[in-house]
């Protein structure tokens, strides 16, 4: 709820406000959420905080192009929430709390580690998934303003969060401790089922890049 359906109060505020708001202070401030959201992220261990600390970089990426193109705000948002709520949605199927803890995820349920995998790949912004999308369009608007500087900063941020996503994926996927061959099939027989939520949030989280030119012209 925190990371998700509480950013909307603070998103409808801003959006309310940014006419009055200075340009310069913003973008200040936008820059410094996205670089804090992506340094502070690097060494935590605990899957929550390192979602927190995404939570503040994305803040950032909405704030600074508010003042541009209000709907880009919006559009980034949602996405946000979309690829977040399937995230926890997994986390909480598999009762997975800790980096260490996905190195058995791949055993408990092969499926729900693959849709981990697209979604955290979607949420740092990888091309071709959805989660690109916002970053290059907010990326463009930027550049087309002359803002050069300022999109060089959130780019930068953009691959600091995308380190640490892939170290997750990469402690799921490519480690696992020592186990016996019965166990390593394990979600073969018995696999976590998903909710019904899980699979609509990761196509709205990983698959609507080829939509960009309708999001784009709605926008």
């Amino acid at each position: 709820i925190l990371l998700t359906w509480q950013k909307i109060a603070p998103t409808s505020i801003l959006y309310q406000i940014s006419p009055s708001l200075n340009m310069n202070l913003l973008i200040l401030l936008a820059v410094s959420s996205t670089l804090l959201g992506g340094w502070g992220g690097l060494n935590q261990t605990h899957l929550r905080k390192i979602l927190a600390y995404s939570s503040i970089a994305h803040m950032g990426w909405m704030t600074v192009i508010v003042l541009i193109n209000p709907s880009l705000t919006i559009l980034n948002l949602l996405i946000y929430i979309a690829a977040t709520l399937a995230i926890f949605l997994c986390l909480n199927l598999t009762s997975t709390t800790k980096i260490n803890a996905l190195s058995n995820l791949w055993n408990k349920s092969a499926p729900m580690t693959i849709t981990l995998m697209i979604i955290l790949l979607s949420l740092g912004g990888l091309p071709p998934l959805t989660g690109f999308m916002p970053k290059w369009l907010i990326l463009q608007e930027l550049i087309i303003y002359n803002n050069i500087t300022t999109a060089m900063l959130l780019a930068f941020s953009a691959l600091l969060n995308l380190f640490f996503y892939m170290r997750i994926i990469y402690t799921s996927t490519l480690t696992m401790f020592p186990s016996n061959n019965s166990s390593k099939f394990q979600w073969f027989h018995s696999s976590p089922k998903p909710t019904s939520l899980i699979p609509s949030m990761t196509i709205i989280s990983a698959m609507l890049l080829p939509l960009s030119p309708l999001i784009i012209n709605l926008t």
